[in-house]
């Protein structure tokens, strides 16, 4: 049935949450820094890409865009970038191996897939060489993207030292500035996490607006709402919309004619089969044939976009007035999870104004006065239950008690080692960028979905390990030793160079002392 052209009411806004812990130097394979290249590789190049090519066809405020601190410091990183060129060197020559098999599907695959890591070696070469950030850059500057900011590493925020909460979000703003120029209006906030009180805190960081999971919204996600009495405005997303291509049960990526991400080619390491079936076990997935996917991705575009417009209809005549819809997702599910979701995405944002839809960020729906009444919001995130339970329910209390333990002696240390002596402070540095390091959300999610829970594990007290050393050896007065100590650990974790323990003492002098 083919979708009326009538301008609908309201506004579609497409997010997406660019995300990964920090990896570098913390293991290649079967997790850690593989995890990054196959994200690059598969996810940000294609979407980057993509943006491009909309901003050069004129279109403007197509998706509000978050990248955390952490993923950025990676895609601007020397050991990070060069290792990237490398790992697409690689696949390439796995490719090439696998192209000369007697596997007649094998050799296909190899084919397909030589080409595609040609492309893009070439696209890494002539635009990523130099990092992320002057791309980044260009595209915030075309308008195709608002880009959204986010707190350093990634911290589960309402688990957090209130200081040490503070310091990591308007320290992850000043990250966005100094990388891209960008003084982001809006945050994508870890985990979709809150409590209450966290909306003064915002305000007072200079944060217009920031998403939270439909349920925290009560499921009324047609608005943005002003939370409490701050003037920030929680947006929602719309789980009946993003459900249609992220629900393991029925989501689009589980069609049978696409690319199955869970089973390799042991030979080669490509992905070479097709999902075939929901259940159909590994070695009996079926050769994947490109040739199968064109028309079921235009079927999946226009379903979704057919339900975007009348959602916005049905919504608006529910309000009395034009609505929102917020279909939000991790940038990853795009490309490295679906491998078609970079060509249907471009499809849908291209086909949604032929249809009447209007598309737009998040700052252009505060433009456009699409907010309603203020709201209180409840303690919530966008896990599972829509609470906290993945960050703090029982099957984490070790790394929320080793969380708690760590901090009281990181702050204890930084302390007292800047009440000591005036001026930047490395070691009081390398301490604090330890410890954001330990607190980061991944780990409990990482156990609790039983994700590679052992690497989350070992990473969380890998970096509480060296929190403690550190801060043990100044505070006995051990100067030489904690320098190098700090030296040493900063080889492996040197993201934010700019960070100065000194600004999270002034947030703990000034909210009564940290430690």
């Amino acid at each position: 049935m083919a979708i009326s052209t009538t301008a609908v009411p309201g506004q579609f806004t497409l997010v997406l949450h660019s995300h990964l812990p920090w990896l570098a130097n913390h293991g290649r394979w079967p997790v850690g820094e593989e995890w990054l290249y196959q994200s690059w590789a598969s996810s940000y190049l294609p979407l980057f890409d993509v943006f491009e090519r909309l901003a050069a066809d004129g279109y403007t405020d197509q998706v509000s865009l978050g990248l955390t601190p952490v993923l950025a410091a990676q895609l601007d990183d020397p050991h990070c970038t060069a290792s990237m060129y490398e790992w697409l060197a690689d696949w390439q020559l796995r490719a090439t191996e696998a192209a000369m098999s007697r596997d007649a599907d094998r050799a296909d695959a190899g084919r397909r897939e030589y080409l595609d890591a040609g492309r893009a070696l070439e696209t890494f070469e002539t635009r990523w060489r130099h990092g992320g950030s002057p791309l980044i850059r260009g595209l915030a500057t075309s308008g195709v993207v608002e880009i959204l900011g986010g707190p350093l590493a990634h911290p589960f925020a309402p688990l957090l030292d209130p200081s040490l909460r503070q310091f990591s979000l308007t320290e992850g703003r000043a990250d966005a500035r100094a990388r891209w120029g960008v003084d982001p209006a809006g945050i994508w906030a870890p985990e979709c996490a809150f409590a209450p009180g966290m909306e003064t805190e915002y305000d007072r960081a200079g944060v217009r607006h920031f998403m939270v999971d439909g349920p925290t919204l009560h499921g009324d996600t047609a608005l943005g709402r002003p939370v409490g009495d701050a003037d920030v405005i929680a947006y929602g997303r719309d789980l009946q919309v993003s459900y249609r291509v992220w629900s393991p049960k029925s989501g689009y990526p589980g069609h049978a004619a696409y690319r199955d991400f869970h089973t390799y080619d042991h030979g080669s390491g490509l992905k070479r089969f097709r999902v075939t079936g929901r259940g159909v076990p590994g070695e009996a997935k079926k050769p994947y044939d490109p040739s199968r996917v064109d028309a079921v991705i235009d079927r999946h575009v226009e379903d979704f976009v057919g339900h975007v417009r009348q959602r916005l209809i049905d919504e608006s005549a529910r309000i009395g007035r034009p609505a929102l819809v917020v279909a939000a997702f991790d940038t990853e599910l795009f490309g490295h999870w679906w491998h078609e979701g970079p060509v249907w995405l471009e499809r849908v944002l291209r086909r949604l104004p032929e249809i009447g839809v209007d598309v737009g960020t998040l700052s252009g729906a505060t433009r456009s006065g699409l907010v309603g009444d203020p709201v209180d919001l409840p303690a919530s995130s966008w896990g599972s239950g829509k609470d906290w339970r993945v960050w703090n329910g029982p099957a984490v209390r070790h790394l929320v008690d080793l969380n708690a333990e760590v901090t009281e002696t990181a702050l204890d240390a930084v302390a007292k080692l800047l009440d000591r002596r005036r001026g930047r402070n490395r070691v009081a540095d390398q301490i604090v960028r330890e410890l954001l390091l330990t607190v980061s959300s991944d780990w409990p999610f990482m156990v609790s979905k039983d994700t590679a829970a052992q690497y989350a594990v070992s990473r969380a007290h890998t970096h509480a390990h060296a929190t403690r050393e550190i801060s043990d050896a100044a505070m006995r007065g051990r100067d030489d030793a904690a320098a190098i100590l700090a030296e040493t650990w900063s080889r492996a974790d040197s993201l934010f160079p700019a960070l100065d323990a000194r600004r999270l003492h002034a947030i703990g002098n000034a909210e009564g002392g940290i430690g």
